[in-house]
């Protein structure tokens, strides 16, 4: 018997214990939400950590490669606005082909059409002070993570699944995930298991306990429910892997997500290598 009445909200936890956290921040955490919002307002990053993000470092090449092209076309015809239409136009062109073919993972294994669209759902989170991890190895093992976000509301751990969308997705007594006729508890397994083998890692080298949420973002087929939580694993429709992350309460500072980045991006090796 199939049973749609699951909760949709997904998993709920913080990233990192209350308790471990020093008594003032246990203090703050305590305090009663107001009654107005479900949710507390997520701050901005600063400056600092915005300036170390991709998405500036590619504004930043942008800038200068038009800057370059004014330059030098200036100069050849012995006429600035020449050179200037002709930097605006350098730049226009190389966003344009960089949003068609720059991706984290490499031209080679490019074959996930759903990991590139996951990829592009993240991108966008850059701005709001999150750093995300492509294709990511667990290491003496063949799994991998194919996106790890590190943000002000915690840490996840997203699959891209592109499934056959003439196979209904449904579920089973909440417990039980169904693609068409095909039982998907191995899979929810491998993703929960990569989820809780990169906290093990991550937080012992963090000092204290930081928990990864997993989940599959899933292409395709419609799935007939917001979020639900299956086997541990959050299960979403792939377009709805941004609001995600971004619907929970803050839980980690501009500091906390620059150092577990780092360590993640340590711990946890890129499958195919660094671009």
């Amino acid at each position: 018997m199939d049973s749609d009445k699951q909760p949709e909200d997904g998993h709920q936890a913080s990233p990192i214990w209350v308790s471990d956290r020093p008594e003032s921040e246990q203090t703050a955490a305590a305090k009663p939400s107001a009654p107005t919002s479900t949710y507390a307002p997520i701050e901005r990053a600063s400056m600092r950590s915005l300036l170390r993000q991709p998405r500036f470092r590619r504004l930043r090449n942008r800038v200068l490669l038009a800057i370059g092209v004014a330059l030098v076309v200036g100069f050849l015809v012995n006429e600035w606005r020449v050179g200037v239409t002709a930097g605006v136009v350098a730049a226009i062109l190389e966003a344009v082909y960089r949003a068609r073919s720059h991706s984290s993972v490499p031209a080679w294994r490019r074959a996930s059409v759903a990991e590139r669209r996951t990829e592009a759902q993240l991108r966008k989170l850059e701005r709001m002070g999150y750093r995300t991890l492509h294709a990511r190895a667990i290491p003496n093992s063949e799994a991998q993570i194919d996106h790890l976000v590190v943000g002000p509301t915690g840490v996840y751990a997203v699959d891209s699944e592109k499934w056959d969308r003439r196979l209904p997705v449904r579920v089973q007594m909440g417990k039980k995930l169904f693609h068409g006729p095909f039982d998907q508890k191995t899979r929810l397994n491998e993703a929960k298991w990569e989820a809780s083998r990169a906290s093990e890692l991550i937080s012992q080298s963090f000092g204290r306990e930081v928990s990864v949420v997993p989940s599959l973002a899933i292409y395709g087929p419609a799935v007939p429910w917001k979020i639900m939580t299956i086997r541990g694993v959050d299960v979403y429709q792939g377009d709805r892997a941004r609001k995600w992350i971004t619907k929970r309460e803050r839980a980690l500072t501009a500091t906390e997500i620059d150092r577990i980045y780092d360590i993640a991006a340590k711990e946890l090796p890129a499958r195919y290598g660094e671009d």
